[in-house]
């Protein structure tokens, strides 16, 4: 036995090693308890608002009848672009009581991204705020679209916040916000007054039914959407629950600035907080000065979070005006973390600090270091979460490799997705005997610790964002005055990554990185345009014109040396 099992054991004697223990419970029926046994605890804190268990599930149950009179059936899949409100808690949770499948899209996307997303899943509504209208009006046409629910963010304010906000609102549009009047547009606070009593009870399948279809990209650069069913996300958060073993149930308060719209927000803010009666305090926008503020004086204990949060607020100028130290646990996920900022986290807060890793395909999270025995590894992702199955698959043969090996990671365990969404083709791919090849290049110490040596893809990994640059290329080749592109990650001490764009010209044709910014910025979200941009006379191909990424990003670190 591995010393990791056996630490594992040591925390869990009353369960076997690498097994987790969780009730087959649905992510509605998780829902129901906490109401039922915690009816006045609070359940949100927002903005100064706070809502309880017993009005969130109303108002859940409101929207699920409200959805099923739209005619929303079982299996259906109704999409929620919305930030860190309590709306998006409200939308995940009713989707899935009436028997939908939620389809998280990031409000950043712009119509094409929204346009993809809504065609490949077959969406049947969305759930919007007002301020993105717009952007889903004009790609309904093209898409399966038949309804879009609206809200605003001032609609869970309290007073006065909620009397300023459309002033705020319309100065930062320039101008009224206007929402036409339409069959298929619904207002979210007409849609939470349904009767709940008429709701029609839908039965899941723990095992089979889905829960969420998350979309990510691959080496393709076209976004595939990850079948996430409700085994996949309780088992996930069940593990998590009980890496957390020192945290108390119904006690806890968690800092909501990871992104829900995102899997390991999803999990580890959202599912997690449900299952473990803790508060979410939502943040809808990261802001330096804001979370300082929040943090200090709201008293979270529990922080997800990623690189990018935990880096600027330790490098914030005033951090010793606020108090961090009601933080208990954090868990940093998406890119490495400097040591540096693992160091001033814990002095400042004197909770402890550690960073896992997972993909969406596992809901995501499969390996972390010890929270709190003090056995981080620097330079490791840690060891498997209890109930999950890790091993180096060799690239040549196939074969599990010994310790010390390199190869490709692997990952085994309930959390697994079903496969992609109506692509078994690239589910085949990656899929082999209930392991999941995750494309990551490791290798396992005698310890049972991990550690991750290259990516096998392409993938950058900006802020905690994937981004994939053939997707960035495609809009850069849409440019009239581009004719050869190519997009690799570069490090950045702030990011993680960051996207660099090698450009070379058509002849006579020039463009600057001014108005190259701008029309980038009007066909992606910010977070995949490219921050720095090279102009060259040719890019370096193979013998077959392919050309040569690796080789770019390999000449762009060596430049930065």
């Amino acid at each position: 036995m591995l010393e990791t099992e056996k630490r594992w054991l040591k925390l869990y004697p009353d369960q076997i090693a690498k097994n987790v223990y969780y009730r087959a419970d649905t992510l509605p029926q998780l829902l129901k308890y906490a109401a039922s046994e915690y009816p006045k605890h609070k359940a949100i804190h927002f903005m100064g608002k706070e809502i309880t268990f017993k009005t969130l599930y109303k108002q859940i149950l409101q929207l699920a009848v409200f959805l099923q009179s739209l005619g929303v059936k079982k299996g259906d899949r109704v999409a929620v672009m919305l930030p860190n409100i309590p709306q998006t808690v409200i939308s995940f949770y009713a989707i899935l009581q009436a028997g939908g499948i939620v389809v998280p899209v990031n409000p950043l996307y712009q119509e094409r991204e929204i346009e993809f997303i809504m065609k490949d899943s077959g969406a049947k509504a969305i759930i919007t705020l007002d301020m993105l209208y717009n952007r889903v009006e004009k790609v309904k046409e093209q898409t399966n679209l038949e309804h879009i629910i609206i809200t605003s963010i001032k609609e869970y304010l309290p007073f006065p916040k909620n009397i300023v906000y459309p002033f705020i609102q319309a100065k930062e549009l320039g101008k009224p916000l206007i929402i036409p009047s339409s069959k298929a547009i619904h207002l979210f606070t007409k849609a939470i007054k349904t009767k709940a009593t008429d709701l029609q009870e839908v039965p899941i399948s723990f095992e089979e039914d889905i829960a969420i279809l998350q979309y990510t990209g691959g080496t393709t650069g076209f976004p595939k959407g990850v079948i996430l069913t409700h085994q996949n996300l309780v088992a996930n958060t069940s593990m998590c629950r009980q890496w957390l073993y020192k945290m108390e149930k119904g006690k806890e308060k968690m800092l909501a600035v990871m992104p829900l719209f995102h899997v390991y927000g999803l999990m580890t803010v959202l599912v997690l907080s449900v299952m473990e009666v803790y508060k979410m305090i939502l943040v809808p926008k990261f802001d330096v000065t804001g979370l300082l503020k929040t943090i200090d004086k709201q008293k979270p204990t529990v922080f997800p979070g990623a690189p990018t949060i935990y880096i600027g607020l330790m490098n914030h100028p005033d951090i010793s005006k606020y108090d961090l130290s009601s933080i208990k646990g954090a868990i940093s996920g998406s890119a490495p973390l400097p040591v540096d900022v693992i160091e001033k986290f814990e002095e400042k807060t004197g909770g402890k600090i550690v960073e896992g890793y997972g993909l969406t395909e596992t809901s995501p999270v499969t390996h972390v270091n010890f929270l709190w025995d003090n056995e981080i590894v620097k330079g490791s992702i840690g060891v498997p979460w209890p109930g999950t199955d890790a091993a180096i698959f060799s690239l040549e043969t196939g074969e599990i490799l010994p310790v010390g090996e390199i190869g490709e990671l692997a990952i085994k365990g309930p959390q697994v997705m079903k496969g992609y969404w109506n692509n078994e083709e690239e589910t085949n791919k990656v899929l082999k005997d209930d392991w999941l090849l995750t494309g990551d290049i490791a290798y396992m110490d005698e310890n049972g610790y991990f550690y991750i040596v290259d990516r096998k893809k392409d993938i950058i990994i900006a802020s905690g964002f994937n981004i994939y640059p053939r997707e960035v290329e495609e809009v850069l080749y849409e440019h009239p005055a581009i004719m050869e592109a190519s997009v690799v990650g570069v490090k950045d001490s702030y990011r993680g990554e960051t996207v660099k764009a090698f450009i070379v010209m058509r002849k006579g044709m020039t463009v600057t990185e001014e108005e190259l910014d701008q029309f980038m910025r009007k066909r992606l979200a910010s977070f995949k345009v490219p921050r720095i941009y090279e102009f060259r006379e040719e890019l370096p191909k193979t013998a077959v014109g392919k050309i040569l990424r690796r080789q770019l990003k390999k000449e762009s670190e060596e430049g930065n040396e």
